[in-house]
């Protein structure tokens, strides 16, 4: 713990937040190795056996990767597929808005941040470079497209091309950086709209999008976040990628916190990730209601981040900007105090982030 709260200070020269103590940081030790890997790591992502995790930096050691938070937003634009583009903002405001929130979750002592943004809702991976620049924290961006919303976030190409095209395309950007920019996913996001229970059936172009993710996935060792709007859906889209030839461990559920404690339990039986990744939304009593009882059974496979920030494009200044404070200020203090030691806190937030977000030995 002292290594955390020395990198705390060290990063910051000001109080903390209301509320917050400077010698209660909430994680156990190693959040100190900010630096390495954050000018450009040359390191080759598999070099002497380490795991590694790619960020907008480059790659960095993943056991160095957290604490983290898995599943936020920098910047959201959802004015639509057909539309979107970064004509409609100006990266230098998003990221002088942006600043302040990415730095005081460094100042609490998290080293990782997975920007859950996707293609065609305001991925934009030179803003995420320059905050890791401003901020030493290690973030990750990511390649894929979004189902979710009624397919209002997918281009008229996705529906045009096969699995295979959505591959080629996904694995591209793997290999040679996103857009221009040079800058590689560390993972994939994903979408899918709920369905129907009983029919078990995603749409077409949902079902494409999840199988050419499983895919990506065996051919770069990238792991997958996939939205989902329900648990039946989620359930569905775990099954396809594990029947396209994904592993288990490569795909996260996100949005579980309502689905449910014996859907979460079956998803992480299969050997996916769990994330509750609306920590934040309810009363601290609410979330421990749903997380606890996983972490008695599957804390091998549970996630915890907010879903928060978004600087909506179209809003002055990004509109209302929800900051990243309420798991290091709120959510690990209660955990402590319902009895969960400091080596179930550090799985959550430093073994597990690294375990999802590692490049497999295949990965190149």
């Amino acid at each position: 713990m002292n290594n955390l709260e020395n990198n705390r200070e060290q990063n910051s020269n000001t109080s903390p937040e209301k509320g917050f103590s400077r010698r209660q940081f909430l994680l156990t030790a190693g959040a100190a190795a900010a630096t390495i890997g954050l000018t450009g790591c040359a390191t080759a992502l598999n070099s002497g056996g380490r795991r590694m995790v790619q960020t907008v930096l480059g790659p960095v050691p993943a056991d160095e990767f957290g604490p983290a938070l898995v599943h936020e937003h920098v910047i959201c634009d959802f004015i639509g597929a057909d539309k979107t583009g970064p004509q409609r903002w100006n990266g230098k405001e998003v990221v002088r808005v942006m600043r302040p929130y990415i730095q005081q979750l460094k100042d609490r002592g998290f080293n990782g941040f997975v920007d859950c943004t996707p293609a065609y809702i305001g991925r934009d991976p030179a803003i995420l470079r320059k905050l890791s620049e401003l901020t030493r924290l290690h973030i990750i961006t990511n390649t894929g497209l979004y189902g979710g919303a009624g397919d209002k976030f997918v281009p008229q190409f996705a529906y045009q091309e096969s699995v295979e095209q959505l591959v080629a395309r996904w694995v591209g950007e793997w290999q040679n950086g996103i857009e221009s920019t040079g800058i590689k996913p560390g993972f994939m996001k994903i979408g899918i709209d709920e369905i129907n229970p009983e029919s078990d059936k995603l749409s077409k172009i949902d079902e494409k999008i999840v199988r050419a993710s499983a895919r990506t996935s065996g051919k770069t060792g990238l792991s997958v976040t996939c939205h989902t709007g329900g648990g039946a859906a989620g359930m569905a889209a775990a099954r396809i990628f594990i029947q396209e030839g994904g592993e288990p461990s490569r795909f996260v559920v996100a949005h579980s916190d309502g689905h449910g404690l014996e859907t979460n339990r079956r998803i992480a039986e299969m050997g996916a990730w769990v994330s509750f990744d609306g920590i934040g939304n309810s009363a601290v009593e609410e979330h421990l209601k749903y997380v606890l009882p996983m972490l008695t059974s599957h804390a091998d496979r549970l996630l915890l981040s907010h879903d928060r920030g978004w600087f909506n494009v179209g809003e002055t200044n990004g509109g209302k900007i929800r900051d990243f404070n309420f798991i290091p200020d709120e959510f690990i203090p209660a955990l402590r105090r319902s009895g969960i030691a400091e080596s179930m806190i550090d799985k959550i937030f430093r073994e597990n982030p690294a375990s999802v977000f590692q490049l497999q030995s295949s990965a190149g």
